[in-house]
């Protein structure tokens, strides 16, 4: 099998470096190329190479694509970020690189969580009830305001005094209260849905510190994804967060269009998204059939140390003399 080039994103976040981790796991002839906005990076030491690139919506961002896919012949993009999906996805026909990701349409709506809730509600699938600060009349008395768009837990607002000051660059939801869990599913190129896996987890500067498999719900989330991928554009391995409340309702809240976090995690637990991606997308091969067992895992913080170095600069690859401790 010929040697093939393999170009992830966001290599400084832990969705890339998950990503590289899982395709270093499947012990493939692929070289491995990392782009992020910082030149020095925790996951430049996973790469056989990598580089500096513009935020995906400033203007030179594709052309810098470009430039790295004819450097090294890349023949397949992973994108792990939500706006890299969206323009890469957009520009899909200036690139010279298969792109891993959903139709730019749709991929657009999961950006903005409020298109989001308006895209859901308009098809009947289950969503949080969503406000625009400007339309919210005290419906519900205890909310949680968030951005429309971000990642992570950044600037969210507990019950505050007066959610209609917020811009309607916020959002209002009731605070649904219970346990927490998020589902990744992989839809296949040809629009079917290949599979589905949950954990319960907990957070940690809203990134997940501590989750655990868990199946029961698994009958009533499928139903919901498969009204999801009905229409057309969505592909590969997406992500459905969604509270359980006490009375054992699903209340989804959030889309990501892209592999999420706990790939890592996951791959290791049977649903191997990463691999899925690699296969179709790389391969042309058919994925491999889930095989999810149960299992419980927790995050710890290590280091990527590089011994006598004195310029961060020159730390661009996996050459580099370095440490995992």
């Amino acid at each position: 099998m010929e040697k093939k080039v393999v170009l992830v994103t966001g290599i400084g976040g832990n969705v890339g470096q998950g990503v590289l981790r899982n395709i270093r796991d499947l012990n493939l002839d692929i070289f491995l190329v990392g782009t992020d906005i910082a030149l020095f990076t925790a996951g430049n030491y996973l790469c056989d190479a990598t580089h500096q690139v513009p935020y995906s919506y400033e203007s030179h961002f594709i052309s810098e694509i470009n430039n790295i896919v004819s450097q090294h012949q890349v023949d397949l993009i992973i994108p792990t970020t939500d706006y890299e999906v969206y323009f890469l996805s957009l520009h899909q026909d200036k690139i010279n690189a298969k792109v891993a990701a959903s139709e730019a349409s749709i991929a657009q709506k999961y950006l903005d969580k409020y298109l989001t809730y308006v895209h859901h509600n308009s098809l009947g699938i289950p969503f949080a009830k969503t406000w625009l600060p400007s339309e919210f009349n005290n419906e519900v008395s205890d909310i949680i305001v968030k951005p429309r768009e971000g990642r992570g837990s950044r600037g969210i607002h507990l019950n505050p005094s007066s959610p209609k000051n917020f811009s309607d660059e916020y959002l209002i939801q009731p605070l649904h209260k219970g346990k927490e869990i998020t589902t990744a599913f992989y839809v296949k190129k040809d629009g079917s849905l290949h599979g589905l896996f949950t954990m319960e987890r907990e957070l940690s500067n809203g990134a997940t510190s501590k989750s655990k498999t868990i199946t029961a719900y698994d009958s009533e989330l499928k139903e919901i994804i498969l009204k999801m991928i009905q229409v057309d554009g969505l592909r590969g391995s997406l992500n459905l967060q969604s509270i359980i409340e006490d009375n054992g309702a699903i209340i989804p809240f959030e889309v990501n269009c892209r592999i999420s976090g706990t790939n890592s995690i996951r791959h290791n637990l049977g649903f191997q998204d990463v691999k899925y991606t690699i296969q179709e997308y790389l391969y042309n091969q058919e994925p491999d059939a889930v095989q999810a067992i149960e299992g419980i895992a927790v995050r710890l913080l290590y280091d990527i140390i590089y011994p006598n170095a004195t310029d961060e600069n020159q730390l661009n690859n996996n050459s580099s003399n370095f440490k995992v401790y």
